[in-house]
């Protein structure tokens, strides 16, 4: 860790979060006896907390969303002169950024034609589940409201959003839930459940999800939510096979497809968005985080024409419409830091970056795993990777989350700051999650693996 001379931040403003700011997922305890973590600058890859100490991060502002890094001018530039000239009215009315940002993004998503603004990829998905029990009202006489979501799946933190997420402890304490969302299993072959076929194990786990909807009815199923690729449970690639499947089971139903893109979207795989990998067309694509690197509040819930035109009703003018309304998606810092973040993707090359250095990365953590037996998988794909820790690779036991902790603290003492699965299930919080901000370096990379190297070393 590089350790600057001085402090860079006063102890008064220490002192003031201390007594007044509750940090998100923290147990504030601790603090009463040693300064809470503040992080006050960043440039680059690079952040410094208000003792100057410096980090490498290695998860885009802890939750993959910095995705052009820190310290960028032109977007902070561009959020500025917007403001002065307008700040924000709401989205039942135009503005010039958000019809600029809708047309561009657009022009990434072959198939789909619309964009609807808020703030949080929470509320952006929230969104989606709301358009599908309108849908279901309006066309189905009440019929089609059920959402399902996979196992290890997460789609947000409101209590509806907590409905459709796969990941128990999350859940915890929060109940009860929004009734309609039904979960359907996992697709990591690593984590094959008992009665799969491992010979062609995509399909099986995608028939899985034909299984549920015949038990359920599928007149009563209106939508599928997935992830392109789970990313807080774990990393989890679907194996070959399972997204044509997908595709196949929810046009033989009429089920929407509804892929949430909050963590994947804007690069993190090395394509615009992670379902480009896999040849499928949705019907619903969720975003947020990277949309405008964190520069700006910004999630977008995107659709298809045909969607839209389900919500233009003649027939019922006073109820017919999308009843819905975001306060902070008339802002208008968002759309316009998002034009610029895309500008710099396209400009800095960083679909190709994130693909090449992605490569790069994951053959860097297979090399971990050929010296350290407690790497029992790595995962991933672009800039978006991770391993699974286990005491035994023959049983797959997988270790305590304290081992994971204390790796995590290991790496942030020696300057990089790393993320991992927390606190999201009973026995599975074993996993090592990386994604460094798309304009990361081989040389970057590296200090990211010697840290972990030393940490594994140290600790197991």
């Amino acid at each position: 860790m590089n350790n600057m001379t001085q402090n860079l931040v006063s102890d008064a403003v220490v002192e003031q979060d201390r007594n007044h700011v509750w940090h998100h997922l923290s147990q504030h305890k601790p603090y009463e006896n040693s300064d809470p973590f503040m992080i006050v600058k960043g440039k680059g890859v690079r952040v410094w907390d208000a003792k100057g100490n410096e980090y490498l991060d290695a998860v885009s502002g802890a939750v993959w969303t910095v995705n052009v890094g820190y310290g960028r001018r032109e977007i902070a530039d561009a959020v500025r002169d917007q403001l002065v000239t307008m700040n924000y009215f709401a989205q039942t009315a135009g503005n010039v950024p958000a019809a600029q940002f809708a047309k561009r993004l657009i022009s990434k998503m072959p198939g789909l034609s619309r964009v609807y603004y808020s703030n949080s990829g929470s509320e952006a998905n929230e969104k989606a589940f709301k358009i599908v029990r309108q849908i279901a009202d309006k066309k189905y006489g009440g019929q089609k409201r059920k959402v399902l979501y996979r196992e290890r799946d997460y789609h947000g933190t409101t209590i509806t959003t907590l409905s459709a997420t796969g990941q128990h402890e999350r859940r915890h304490q929060y109940g009860p839930f929004t009734p309609g969302f039904v979960e359907v299993p996992h697709c990591c072959q690593y984590r094959a459940q008992e009665d799969a076929d491992l010979s062609n194990y995509g399909v099986w786990a995608a028939d899985q999800i034909e299984k549920v909807i015949l038990e359920e009815g599928p007149e009563t199923i209106g939508a599928l939510c997935l992830e392109p690729i789970t990313a807080g449970g774990g990393i989890i690639e679907a194996p070959e096979g399972y997204w044509p499947r997908v595709q196949e089971i929810c046009k033989k139903y009429d089920i929407l497809l509804h892929i949430d893109e909050v963590v994947c979207g804007l690069g993190r795989t090395g394509t615009w968005f992670g379902y480009q990998h896999y040849g499928i067309q949705p019907d619903i694509v969720t975003m947020a985080k990277g949309v405008a690197s964190g520069y700006a509040a910004i999630s977008c819930t995107v659709t298809t024409e045909a969607v839209f035109e389900a919500f233009k009703d003649d027939a019922d003018p006073r109820m017919g419409y999308f009843r819905d309304i975001s306060t902070f998606g008339g802002c208008t810092a968002g759309p316009a830091a998002a034009l610029i973040n895309m500008e710099i993707i396209e400009d800095e090359k960083l679909l190709a970056n994130a693909t090449e250095q992605g490569e790069y990365l994951k053959g860097r953590l297979h090399q971990l795993m050929d010296k350290y037996q407690v790497i029992g998988d790595v995962r991933g794909k672009g800039l978006f990777a991770g391993f699974e820790l286990v005491k035994d690779r023959s049983t797959k036991e997988p270790v305590d989350e304290s081992l994971t902790v204390a790796i995590a603290a290991h790496c942030m003492a020696n300057g990089v700051i790393i993320g991992r699965t927390n606190r999201s299930f009973a026995t599975l919080n074993n996993n090592i999650c990386l994604s460094p901000p798309l304009i990361v370096t081989r040389d970057e990379i590296d200090e990211i693996v010697t840290a972990l190297d030393n940490a594994l070393q140290t600790l197991t």
